[in-house]
């Protein structure tokens, strides 16, 4: 089944190539967790500038909906790294 197209969205920050790892482990020995850079602008809008919801949507061209379900996706994905050790990186979705 193919889903409907997707929507290009506006990121105002680079966050290309960026990760982060635990303290004293090796990279290449760690589990890695993909962030992606639509994911990662969503938790700079909500968290970091502390905007609402929908003001993060319209900053990003998106749905609210489309919204809370990058933000979630993202917050899941960065307490699971920080929970069991893993490193994050942050890429562009193909």
């Amino acid at each position: 089944m193919i889903g409907r197209r997707r929507k290009n969205r506006n990121i105002d920050a680079d966050h290309t190539e960026v990760c982060f790892k635990p303290c004293g482990v090796e990279g290449k020995s760690l589990e890695k967790v993909i962030v992606y850079e639509d994911e990662m602008e969503a938790i700079r809008l909500a968290d970091l500038e502390s905007l609402y919801q929908q003001e993060c949507a319209d900053k990003m061209q998106i749905s609210r909906t489309t919204f809370s379900r990058l933000v979630e996706s993202a917050r899941k994905k960065i307490a699971d790294a920080l929970v069991n050790q893993k490193a994050i990186r942050v890429q562009i979705r193909d």
